[in-house]
């Protein structure tokens, strides 16, 4: 099942990111300050994914990306693929699954497993 991961980055700001049912990364989020800001844009990107924008881009260096754009905000920006079919397969796994994807808060530094 796809997931969306909440986590936190080392410079304090929390992001979210979409990850694949085989677990890769497709996209992840901005930066956001306050982790219920982080929630709520997981949420809103969500519920929209089947019809928001995904704008697709070229790198220098012949990568292909896209951005999540809702309501004419850039909200996430996809992982670097090697081809523009791999962009339209990782399209279609987030417009398949994104819906019923639960959201998973690993932002905490409680681990499990301590040493």
């Amino acid at each position: 099942m796809a997931t969306f991961v909440i986590s936190k980055r080392f410079s304090g700001d929390y992001k979210f990111e979409f990850t694949s049912r085989k677990g890769k990364t497709i996209f992840m989020s901005n930066a956001y300050e306050l982790r219920m800001d982080c929630e709520s844009a997981a949420e809103q990107v969500r519920s929209v994914l089947e019809t928001c924008s995904y704008v697709k881009f070229k790198t220098t260096k012949g990568k292909f990306f896209f951005r999540v754009v809702v309501n004419d905000e850039v909200m996430a920006t996809s992982r670097k693929y090697s081809t523009e079919l791999m962009v339209q397969k990782g399209i279609i796994e987030i417009t398949k699954y994104g819906i019923k994807a639960e959201i998973l808060d690993f932002s905490n530094d409680h681990f499990i497993f301590e040493d």
